[in-house]
């Protein structure tokens, strides 16, 4: 259920990794107020899932499985959301992730051990996959789908950054570098298409459990990791995100009447995380 319903019945929105647990709710919740969903996703069979699961709720949907770090792809999908619904007015870069070759055991040099991961192990071309992910696939994904919105004078943007991007976590460099990346592409798309009639910003989540960071957050045993327990102490709310909390600052971003001259933030919903100095 969303929070609140806006009127998006004339968007169709394209959503990349759409077939994870954050994006395929963001998929839900859109459909939920009208929009036509155009599901992307590496993984057809969670595309189709999501798809259908939007359809079995009386909302409408597309599985358009796609790698999007190819071009080629991306404008497969394209064709397919069109032929279904029409031109695209809405996309939101949600693929992403980290690698765990670009994740050091430790979170300083002075802890490192010759049987320990350090940075200095750290593998190029896991960087490479992890900037490729996060950054580029924004990257191809908007100049398949923003051409359409900047001939159309009309085209709302938002891509999914991290607290990551506002400050840098341990252990996982490539991952916050990236992600700080996706808050400056997202500020340079707004200037640059701000005449266009089309908008760009950028949701940030603070800490949310998820299958990616599971087993940062959680011991094999399934008990809390001691470096869950100090997101927890630096989160003054307490507690880890839930993805209901992320759905109320995408609909307002996602609705041109509430959000219309809204253009170039990185809005954070991250438990007051990013506000807390630690003292």
């Amino acid at each position: 259920m969303v929070p609140f319903k806006v009127d998006l019945s004339n968007e169709v929105i394209a959503i990349t990794g759409a077939g994870g647990v954050l994006m395929s709710a963001f998929a839900k919740a859109l459909a939920e107020c009208g929009a036509k969903i155009g599901v992307i996703d590496l993984n057809a069979d969670a595309c189709e899932a999501v798809a259908k699961e939007i359809v079995a709720a009386g909302g409408e949907a597309v599985a358009a499985p796609a790698n999007c770090l190819d071009k080629a792809q991306i404008a497969g999908a394209k064709r397919v959301i069109e032929a279904k619904f029409g031109k695209v007015t809405q996309i939101i870069n949600g693929a992403g992730g980290n690698s765990p070759k670009c994740t050091t055991d430790n979170e300083t040099a002075t802890e490192a051990t010759a049987e320990a991961k350090s940075f200095f192990d750290l593998d190029e071309m896991g960087f490479k996959f992890v900037f490729d992910l996060n950054i580029l696939s924004a990257v191809l994904t908007t100049q398949v789908f923003a051409k359409d919105m900047a001939e159309a004078g009309r085209g709302n943007i938002i891509n999914i950054s991290s607290m990551n991007a506002f400050r840098p976590l341990t252990k996982i460099p490539a991952y916050s570098a990236a992600k700080a990346g996706v808050s400056n592409f997202t500020q340079w798309l707004a200037v640059h298409f701000a005449k266009s009639g089309i908008r760009a910003n950028a949701i940030a989540p603070g800490f949310f459990s998820t299958k990616q960071n599971a087993k940062l957050l959680f011991n094999e045993d399934g008990t809390p990791s001691a470096r869950t327990a100090k997101i927890l102490a630096h989160t003054p709310m307490g507690r880890f995100g839930e993805t209901s909390d992320l759905i109320g600052t995408l609909l307002w971003l996602a609705d041109s009447k509430s959000s219309g001259f809204v253009t170039g933030i990185v809005v954070p919903v991250d438990g007051g995380f990013s506000a807390y100095s630690g003292v």
